[in-house]
């Protein structure tokens, strides 16, 4: 666990489940004593592992207080409002938010949206210059971190300057003093990764879920807020740089800057969509091109703290009309914003094939066809669980098949292994399983079923048993029956009780007329098997928890049939 870091793993909340796993397009997730965190060298911190997990065990890094304390204690902090606060904060008018954040202790409100210009500026500039032949776009910190450490090979192309909340950062100290408080509001959780770094010029970012969280705690209704002529954005309105927020919104914003010359232009918004566009992808001669990409699915209005991550057309609309448009030409940029990009690439190394093997096998793969592939674990394929096995991200018990057929396995061995006879059976009355004991005792053509087809699994059980009726009642009534019958010249004691009330019950069964029968050894039996496989139904419980009941009831009801069972006569006494 990393609390230094934008996101981190609550640890004793997660639960098993890999939907982080299963939703990360970069699998930057390592499962470790059954939890699983986020490992800060392959993050690129998009937050979708956030959404995703349902029991709220990712969680994001809490600046509340710094903010608060940064307010208090400066006596100038501004307020970089990301673009996208337009949707975000929909029916709220600019002059309520500003006056709002006013009464939060800002000195003053300014629009990202001023840094956004800068860079559009600096990016069409650069394309018109035709010194390359591809461009990434950096705006977003999420496809910045996806470049460097998954597609190294690509990094000289990402357009060399900083992003538009460090660009709005300067403007705001040439503007109210190099000792001026910079906080910056976006929904994006990535931006706190990137204050972290000093050159950057950010003091705090907070999302905006932290933001409604300060209103509330400062007791600010929005919608009440009345503002004056004096809450406007400082030092100006911006313009086209409020379309950053939307897909395609920053290549707008280039063409009205003096445009990209013979640069083709494309955008792409989604992680999974960018890592599909970026497959490929090189240096044309003949088709020079700029790729603007934004992390979050529609761009900035669907970031992984937006209130709202649905009506993506509407929230685009709003953005769209909130901008303004100046009349098209060549627009320079005002100040210097050139970064260099350092992030070390992802080491990945491609197992052996002899690794590969023995990490399958580990995992109950020991031919091709127990490749499901069924991504219970979270990963897409088992080769790439096996893989993530090998570099320490993952652990054998992730996959959910080889536990199950672990726990089936482990089922059927104690069964079999029980001196007397054990049946189970479902709701339409036909067996799931039983050992070859059971079979015994009744014989005849049952044991030639059984040798026929071992565990006589779907076999109606009215067929089999004539005390049939016993189970019958168990499933209905979910009461636990205990009778001694006389059958084919034997005396069975029949013990059935509720495995999965009205759907299984499971049967023991032992001839008391037979001589050798040794009821202490065969409860001392049934104890040291539960106490010798009590660790392993721990360890695959929370995933096989119907199989793990199902043996533990199994025993215990062997266990009780012997210790309290009354003799043939109903006295109670023991019939040895």
């Amino acid at each position: 666990m990393n609390f230094q870091k934008p996101i981190y793993t609550e640890q004793g909340y997660c639960r098993d489940c890999y939907k982080c796993i299963r939703h990360c397009p970069v699998k930057a997730i390592r499962v470790e004593n059954n939890q699983a965190s986020i490992i800060p060298e392959r993050c690129i911190y998009c937050g979708i592992c956030v959404d995703a997990c349902p029991v709220g065990a990712k969680r994001v890094r809490n600046d509340l207080n710094r903010a608060k304390l940064l307010v208090r204690r400066k006596d100038k902090v501004v307020a970089s409002l990301a673009p996208s606060f337009v949707s975000e904060f929909s029916g709220v008018r600019p002059g309520q938010l500003i006056h709002a954040l006013k009464l939060l202790g800002f000195h003053a409100v300014s629009e990202t949206a001023l840094g956004a210009q800068e860079v559009s500026a600096a990016c069409a500039e650069l394309a018109r210059k035709g010194e390359q032949k591809l461009f990434i776009s950096t705006t977003c910190p999420s496809v910045v971190e996806l470049v460097q450490k998954y597609y190294p090979a690509l990094t000289p192309f990402l357009t060399p300057f900083l992003s538009t909340m460090a660009v709005h950062a300067r403007m705001m100290k040439r503007e109210f003093g190099e000792d001026t408080g910079i906080v910056y509001l976006s929904p994006c959780i990535a931006k706190q990764l990137e204050s972290d770094d000093p050159s950057m010029k950010v003091d705090v970012a907070l999302t905006f879920a932290l933001l409604r969280q300060w209103f509330e705690d400062a007791g600010i209704e929005l919608s009440e807020v009345q503002e004056n002529e004096e809450d406007v954005f400082l030092p100006e309105h911006s313009k086209d740089g409020a379309l950053y927020p939307i897909s395609g919104g920053m290549l707008q914003s280039m063409e009205v800057r003096g445009g990209l010359g013979e640069v083709r232009a494309m955008a792409f918004s989604g992680v999974q969509q960018i890592m599909t566009a970026l497959e490929g992808v090189q240096e044309d001669p003949r088709n020079p091109l700029f790729l603007e990409l934004l992390a979050c699915d529609g761009g900035c209005i669907n970031g992984p703290s937006s209130q709202r991550r649905s009506g993506t057309a509407s929230k685009m609309l709003e953005t769209l009309r909130y901008a303004e448009m100046p009349e098209p030409g060549l627009c320079p940029p005002t100040m210097d914003i050139h970064r260099e990009f350092s992030e070390p690439p992802v080491e990945t190394r491609e197992p052996l094939r002899d690794e590969m093997t023995a990490a399958l096998h580990r995992l109950g793969k020991s031919m091709s066809s127990d490749e499901l592939d069924c991504g219970g674990c979270g990963y897409d394929t088992c080769r790439a669980l096996a893989a993530a096995l090998l570099d320490g991200r993952a652990e054998v018990n992730m996959c959910v098949s080889y536990m199950r057929q672990l726990a089936s396995n482990k089922a059927n061995a104690l069964i079999r292994s029980m001196p007397c006879g054990v049946v189970i059976v479902d709701e339409r009355m036909e067996i799931v399983e039983c050992n070859r004991k059971f079979a015994e005792i009744l014989g005849g053509d049952t044991l030639t079923v059984f040798d026929a087809k071992p565990g006589m699994a779907g076999a109606d059980l009215a067929k089999v048993v004539p005390f049939h009726r016993l189970f019958r009642t168990a499933l209905e009534d979910g009461k636990a029956v205990m009778k001694d019958l006389r059958v084919e010249g034997l005396i069975l004691r029949v013990s059935v009780f509720a495995i999965e009330p009205g759907r299984v019950v499971g049967g023991i069964v032992y001839d008391i007329t037979e001589p050798l029968v040794e009821r202490g050894l065969i409860i001392q039996k049934a104890e040291e098997v539960i106490r010798k496989n009590v660790t392993t139904v721990q360890q695959i419980a929370y995933l096989l928890g119907e199989n793990a009941a199902e043996t533990e009831m199994i025993l215990a009801s062997i266990i009780d049939s012997f210790k309290v069972a009354p003799d043939s006569s109903g006295s109670g006494k023991s019939g040895r």
